[in-house]
């Protein structure tokens, strides 16, 4: 069974706000991640296919997956890692969460599915999380 971590999206109101800022990140940086102070435990199972799932305003919206997960040390000698994520931003179909600190992991079978190739896709995200918020998606 594929391991996925779920993550609030902090700052950022709609998916493509979080398409510009990683766009941006990528051409500062050459790639996509979030620093993170805690090491997954079960890294090798989130490699092994893993998806970041993105809470945006209360709904997961998006996942994006996951290629590498880096540890390093900081600056201030503080233990982090670097989860290190394929560029592409695939919609998922819209899930409720409360909010939380941190990451958690979401074992595969209670993942959202993928919309891709449904009617829902063709719908902007911002609707679709709309719609969901009502129960009519």
């Amino acid at each position: 069974m594929t391991l996925h971590l779920v993550k609030l999206c902090v700052g950022v109101d709609e998916v493509p706000e979080l398409a510009d800022w990683q766009r941006r990140r990528r051409r500062e940086k050459k790639r996509v991640y979030h620093v993170t102070r805690m090491m997954p435990r079960r890294a090798a199972e989130i490699l092994a296919g893993g998806s970041i799932y993105w809470v945006i305003r209360g709904l997961i919206l998006v996942r994006q997956r996951i290629i590498a997960i880096e540890p390093f040390v900081d600056d201030d000698e503080i233990e982090r890692c670097k989860l290190v994520f394929d560029p592409a931003l695939v919609a998922v179909q819209p899930q409720p969460r409360r909010a939380f600190q941190g990451w958690r992991y979401l074992d595969g079978d209670d993942a959202p599915v993928d919309i891709k190739g449904s009617a829902d896709a063709a719908l902007p995200a911002k609707l679709r999380a709309e719609l969901a918020a009502l129960g009519l998606l």
